[in-house]
């Protein structure tokens, strides 16, 4: 039986051909003038695929544009060049602003029961060099990079394996793949669609320059020199490496190509001439030139983005932010829109049920502390105090957009009642306190906790001034730690963190076709229960298997939702999971809906004034399709 998804993805998928006239003069970028002038670069009509897809912006209620300029924008470090990838969201499949997956790269995909997936390529479709995109690219990747044991040891990615098989790939014709199954594999699509997209193609013909099995060992010698790396295998990684694009020779499907090597201080970003989607006016989109990322200390992006050094930023701000980039208005000509956070919270704690203290790991285990703990937090408070009252005090749950939101959920255990905190501390065995005031644990220690945070923002240290005084209001002592990245990370999985604060759960506004996988332990920067979440990342080979039945509950209905082909049933779980998940308070959530600032150019057209802002799913600014931004002519 083919599914609703099938004819959904059929219909998304049926453009209209564009005509010859799109090849005149006047819809081709001045860009790009010289290298048609020397017929180095063909004309549109040979650039773009025969059915490309065609944005219809005056639907979006957008303005079709006009072509030119470059746009500044500021990164914390060289890595973050991998923001391009993010914003210009070219996938195989996308979501688009409704969160419905659609065709994009490809020109339709069917889905049988979320089992079989067959893909159809777009006929004349390029990569940025000009060569053309077929099924031997998927074949390729296929056959001898995610089946070749050197460049994937670990046998493929999770999505990739369901019940520790890897799907059956068959090439149909040359535009035509297909990927099989033997139970449903509702985390395939997604995963395309993802920030960081699951690889299944790669540009073959570049690539088998640094694949052994294509190239003379003599030759892949002298590239693994010249690249500095000392295994064929490196170099294959190094260079075929698509979501960070520091490789300025890799041909891509992008809207921007990366035309520097690093290291750099700036990275160039130019438009691809063979980019495959146009406006409904024919002309080929991105609209834009070229990207400028200067790279700076993330520490000081906000007040260089003040300062006018950028066109377009939403990274590195934050709304503590606000009120100065705000001000810049008066300045320079931008202009600063606040859109809404996707995430289950803006702020949230993580008691970890992995920690290695016996004692503070059987109390944070005890439903009835967390309970506690949440209870005895003012969220009114923190956000008057902190975000100008303009976020929703809630547990750390999906938000109104998503069709899975109840307002049980958001009310799960969040009123500000001391008393009932206390009841409950007293039931867990901490009736008794010191001299100070500060309770003590059953072994007698005082009940001092250390909640620890990446130090990343000032946000999350106001927020836990706070909660020092609401916790010392039940007795409970909260001193702040407060460390670098890579240090907090490696702690936390060590079990070496009692507790922490950050981001609630990535995806606020799912829809039940996306994995519920958050609000299961199945990853270990889950703070909560990072050794749970290893255990589940390495299929079990490191971590430690859930000993406490809730979370193993929440794991069984993960597996359950991945199992299940039929949306009445994946919404049934969901349910149950955020409903599992929010009474037993697994992570304290203190208030979402908070505002994120995005920085533009007042030049700059068709970027929402409102939007959706996170990571997963909507890509940062990438569901609103920054290959449609333009600047017009005025200064």
């Amino acid at each position: 039986m083919v599914t609703r998804r099938t004819v959904l993805g059929a219909l998304a998928s049926a453009m209209v051909p564009i005509t010859a006239k799109a090849a005149d003069r006047e819809r081709e970028p001045e860009f790009l003038e010289d290298r048609l002038r020397a017929t180095s670069l063909p004309p549109l009509v040979q650039r773009i695929p025969k059915r490309p897809r065609i944005i219809n912006l005056k639907a979006m209620g957008r303005v079709p544009g006009q072509y030119g300029g470059t746009l500044r924008t500021i990164i914390g470090s060289q890595k973050d060049i991998r923001f391009m990838t993010i914003y210009g969201y070219a996938r195989l499949v996308g979501y688009d602003e409704n969160l419905v997956l659609q065709p994009d790269v490809l020109e339709s995909f069917q889905s049988e029961n979320d089992t079989v997936f067959t893909f159809t390529i777009r006929d004349g479709h390029k990569w940025s060099d000009g060569s053309p995109l077929t099924a031997d690219d998927f074949s390729y990747w296929w056959n001898d990079v995610l089946l070749n044991a050197d460049l994937t040891p670990g046998g493929g990615a999770l999505e990739l394996r369901i019940d520790g098989k890897l799907p059956r790939f068959e090439v149909l014709d040359p535009l035509t793949v297909r990927y099989s199954w033997e139970s449903p594999n509702p985390f395939f699509l997604p995963s395309l669609a993802a920030p960081q997209a699951l690889a299944i193609v790669g540009p073959s013909v570049y690539l088998k320059k640094f694949h052994k099995d294509y190239q003379d060992k003599f030759r892949l010698a002298a590239l693994m020199k010249e690249n500095r790396v000392k295994k064929w295998a490196d170099l294959h990684i190094k260079m075929a490496r698509q979501y960070r694009p520091e490789n300025p020779e890799l041909p891509v499907l992008d809207p921007w190509r990366n035309m520097t090597a690093p290291p750099a201080e700036q990275f160039v970003f130019e438009r691809n001439p063979f980019f495959h989607r146009v406006d409904e006016n024919g002309r080929q989109l991105p609209y834009v030139d070229r990207f400028i990322l200067n790279v700076s200390s993330s520490t000081i992006i906000p007040a260089k983005t003040g300062a006018g050094e950028s066109d377009l930023q939403a990274t590195g701000v934050d709304f503590a932010d606000y009120t100065f980039l705000k001000d810049a208005e008066k300045r320079y000509p931008v202009k600063v829109d606040l859109w809404k956070m996707i995430r289950g919270s803006r702020v949230a704690i993580f008691p970890n049920l992995n920690c290695l203290d016996d004692g503070w790991r059987t109390m944070f285990r005890d439903v009835r502390f967390r309970r506690a703990l949440s209870l005895a937090i003012d969220r009114h408070e923190i956000n008057m105090a902190v975000f100008y009252g303009l976020g929703t005090p809630s547990a750390d749950t999906v938000l109104p957009e998503s069709p899975l939101y109840k307002p049980e959920y958001a009310k799960a255990w969040i009123d500000f009642d001391p008393d009932k905190a206390n009841a409950l501390l007293d039931e867990v065995g901490m009736q008794n306190r010191n001299d100070d005031g500060i309770r003590l644990l059953p072994d007698g220690r005082p009940a001092e906790i250390t909640v620890e945070t990446p130090g990343e923002s000032t946000l999350d240290t106001d927020v836990l001034e706070l909660v020092t005084d609401h916790w010392r209001k039940i007795g409970l002592a909260l001193y702040t730690r407060t460390s670098q990245r890579d240090i907090f990370r490696s702690r936390a999985q060590g079990g070496r963190i009692m507790m922490s604060i950050g981001l609630g759960i990535p995806n606020g506004v799912a829809t039940a076709d996306m994995n519920p996988g958050q609000l299961a332990p199945t990853a270990d920067d889950q703070y909560q229960w990072p050794v749970w979440g290893r255990h589940y990342l390495s299929v079990g080979q490191n971590g430690q298997a859930p000993d406490l039945p809730e979370a193993q509950e929440l794991l069984d209905l993960q597996h359950s939702w991945r199992k299940s082909a039929h949306m009445p049933e994946r919404t049934e779980i969901w349910h149950k999971m955020l409903s599992i998940y929010t009474d037993q308070v697994f992570s304290i959530g203190l208030v979402n809906g908070t505002l994120q600032p995005v920085l533009r150019s007042s030049r700059l057209q068709n970027v929402p004034d409102k939007g959706l802002y996170g990571f997963d799913p909507t890509c940062y600014l990438g569901i609103y399709m920054p290959d449609a931004f333009w600047l017009s002519g005025e200064k």
